[in-house]
């Protein structure tokens, strides 16, 4: 698996390019479309936040492919362009168009769907096993950080299950989230001690 980090727009997103799939793709299309060095053959939105997928109906024009996300989330595509306008005073393209939902347990090019609620109650994560990585979006970060529940929609016990979720995986299992650096299970157990270390 190659995996290329990009960090875009304002709110600072982290998009990867995993393979032929792009994940959460937040913003610069172009800047995207620099970077890619095969052709993609989907993009994956870990949730529906429009700082994850503003870039999403650009790629899907310029090369025909889906947009994958859990169908709890649709609601939130459909204000992608209001709430850019809210907390970034810009209007973004239109929002992508869904093309298929994907659910807990799901395979995709060699990732697992897990769901992990909380944050937003579509959002997921990906799980290769092969490569030792979990794609938790905005559900638990580097240092302890997790994602916000207060959003109306948000569940604060729903997300404190889905981060004991993921780290119930091998403790050197990399965490790749959407915002901010790179960690592992292992670092992220000192802050959740009531999670036991595999």
């Amino acid at each position: 698996m190659i995996v290329e980090t990009l960090v875009v727009g304002q709110m600072a997103a982290n998009c990867y390019l995993v393979d032929d799939s792009i994940i959460d793709p937040g913003d610069d299309a172009e800047y995207i479309l620099s970077h890619l060095k095969i052709p993609p053959s989907r993009i994956i939105a870990t949730h529906g936040h429009f700082d994850h997928i503003m870039a999403a109906y650009a790629l899907q024009l310029s090369f025909n492919i889906p947009f994958l996300m859990h169908k709890d989330d649709a609601f939130l595509v459909g204000k992608m362009q209001q709430s850019a306008r809210h907390f970034l005073n810009i209007t973004p393209d239109p929002p992508p168009n869904i093309t298929a939902y994907i659910h807990d347990g799901d395979k995709i090019a060699g990732l697992t769907v897990l769901h992990t609620p909380g944050h937003t109650p579509g959002s997921i994560s990906l799980y290769s096993q092969k490569n030792s990585v979990v794609f938790s979006g905005d559900t638990i970060f580097a240092e302890g950080a997790v994602g916000r529940t207060d959003h109306e929609y948000s569940n604060a016990a729903a997300l404190s299950r889905s981060i004991k979720k993921i780290l119930t995986y091998p403790s050197k299992t990399k965490l790749l989230s959407g915002h901010g650096a790179e960690t592992i299970i292992r670092q992220e157990l000192r802050f959740h001690r009531s999670y036991p270390i595999v």
